[in-house]
């Protein structure tokens, strides 16, 4: 499957480490979930972890065949990669959410290490500045998206988070270019204010501003809000069929440019109407 085919206006974490909690994610309606062993467990539970994942996996894609199931393992070079890509990592999975990606040659690793399991999409974690700088080398098969980790990037930065974001508009811009570029789906950085409707709403309309296609939730309250800014309004979409009407009369008749809601029709806003319709069909 791949970034251009697949949904994920939300994708919901949760910790590997708690086995009573997995099989309820997809009560707050995620397009996809990722069991998370790379932060959300600590270091001494990772092992014990690897078959909790494989096993709540399995259940999952049993109980939800359409929902997208992905793993993020531990990043490449890491004591724990090999041991989780061989006991976490499971047929029954859409993918794996690799962390800090920064080259090729990382990517090229994961994908070896998936062709015993069989064709898995992954999940690139840009969340370095080299993995930012980079972006353009890592966005390549068998990677169908990626996202950006403002958390870490601005650690590695050795910066400061604002609510503004200002301090990551260019490398949450860079990324969301590179996927755009690759074909890949470009995933939204997580908001930690876990339940904050307000500045989630505010920080997820910023990154579907910047051509993000999808928002990280780390808590369930977090994933109708995702899917709500994510998923074009009805009076977005009349407004967008209202427009590609006028345009098509436009050029049909050959009057040239006309008003529309008190801007200029060209070109560029037919194709913004048309990919907001697109995304209401996916």
């Amino acid at each position: 499957m791949t970034g251009s085919r697949l949904r994920l206006r939300s994708a919901l974490f949760a910790p590997a480490s708690r086995p009573e909690l997995l099989p309820k994610l997809p009560r707050s309606g995620p397009d996809g979930v990722i069991i998370d062993l790379e932060d959300a467990v600590a270091p001494a539970g990772k092992e014990r972890a690897r078959p909790v994942a494989a096993a709540a996996a399995r259940r999952l894609r049993q109980e939800h065949p359409d929902l997208a199931i992905f793993v993020r393992v531990n990043g490449v070079g890491t004591e724990w990669f090999e041991g989780d890509m061989a006991e976490a990592v499971v047929p029954e999975l859409t993918g794996v959410a690799v962390p800090v990606l920064e080259s090729a040659a990382a990517v090229e690793t994961v994908a070896e290490r998936l062709e015993p399991v069989g064709p898995l999409d992954v999940i690139a974690g840009l969340e370095t500045v080299a993995g930012v700088e980079r972006a353009a080398e890592v966005l390549r098969p068998p990677v169908m998206a990626a996202y950006f980790g403002a958390e870490d990037y601005i650690a590695d930065m050795g910066g400061v988070r604002t609510p503004e974001n200002t301090e990551v508009l260019y490398a949450r811009s860079r990324v969301a270019v590179a996927c755009r570029l690759a074909g890949a789906l470009a995933l939204d950085q997580v908001v930690v204010a876990l339940r904050d409707e307000e500045a989630f709403c505010a920080d997820a309309r910023q990154g579907r501003a910047l051509g993000y296609k999808g928002k990280l939730c780390i808590h369930p309250a977090q994933v109708p809000w995702a899917n709500g800014v994510f998923r074009p309004s009805a009076a977005a979409l009349d407004r967008a069929r209202r427009l590609l009407d006028l345009y098509a009369e436009t050029q049909r008749t050959g009057t040239g440019a006309v008003a529309f809601e008190g801007q200029m029709i060209d070109e560029p806003l037919a194709r913004q109407a048309r990919a907001l319709l697109a995304a209401a069909e996916d």
